[in-house]
């Protein structure tokens, strides 16, 4: 089966096939981005906080983190084998399935909200940010996870074009300012639905949701990646992560 006969398929039945991918390939000490950067930077930003909310949680790996450190922590996912692995894995959280676009929590129930590379796999952007406004009480914190909008587009990548004379090495681009929903086979068998937005798009909808930007951080990529292939290395100045804090006006 190829991904022009899983496109119809939606995010949430595309990780139900696949969910034991992700928590191979990127949970406990897995994947050096998570445990050298991503984790790091949300200890960072939601040290103080003592309500959270993960947005798709996944197996829970953010979730059991933020917990270690005191805080009250609920995780929702739409998909029942991330739920139902979260749950055995323990550590702390409680996890509800649900979506993005109809969290099933009063107004103003936590004081901060996190989403982990989880945006780029919702069609309701709209509807999801205003719902993590809903959610959040006044001052309550937004820490925005996303795979970069600009330089991590479909088709991007590190091009080596031998065709030049002399050669030359760059980082393609891939076409930014089209929204589009692409299914990409991420490992042989294993297929995941991506929707890409410019930062505009994101950006936009937080501030009609009331959400005021505090920082917006491009972190290099950490050494553990970079020291994966040469050609990352040849890549260490392109940003694969963007982090937006915002917090509820």
């Amino acid at each position: 089966m190829n991904d022009g006969e899983r496109s119809g398929e939606t995010s949430a039945e595309l990780w139900e096939d696949h969910a034991d991918w992700w928590q191979r390939e990127f949970t406990e000490g897995a994947d050096p981005e998570y445990t050298e950067q991503i984790l790091p930077l949300a200890d960072m930003w939601l040290a103080d906080r003592r309500r959270i909310l993960d947005v798709g949680t996944g197996e829970g790996q953010l979730a059991r983190r933020l917990s270690s450190a005191g805080a009250a922590v609920i995780g929702i996912d739409p998909t029942v084998a991330q739920i139902g692995e979260a749950a055995r894995r323990g550590g702390g959280p409680a996890y509800v399935r649900s979506g993005a676009d109809a969290l099933p929590f009063g107004d103003a129930t936590f004081d901060a909200v996190v989403a982990c590379l989880v945006f780029e796999h919702i069609d309701e952007v709209d509807q999801a940010i205003n719902e993590v406004a809903r959610v959040l009480e006044v001052g309550g914190r937004f820490v925005f996870f996303l795979n970069h909008p600009l330089l991590q587009t479909p088709n991007s990548g590190w091009i080596d074009d031998q065709m030049l004379d002399p050669p030359e090495q760059y980082w393609r681009i891939g076409p930014y300012l089209t929204e589009a929903s692409t299914v990409e086979q991420v490992e042989k068998g294993v297929f995941i639905r991506f929707v890409h937005r410019p930062l505009s798009r994101y950006v936009n909808a937080l501030a009609a949701a009331g959400l005021s930007l505090e920082q917006m951080i491009e972190p290099a990529p950490p050494p553990g990646f970079l020291a994966r292939a040469q050609e990352y290395r040849d890549a260490a100045t392109v940003p694969r992560l963007l982090v937006l804090v915002t917090h509820r006006v």
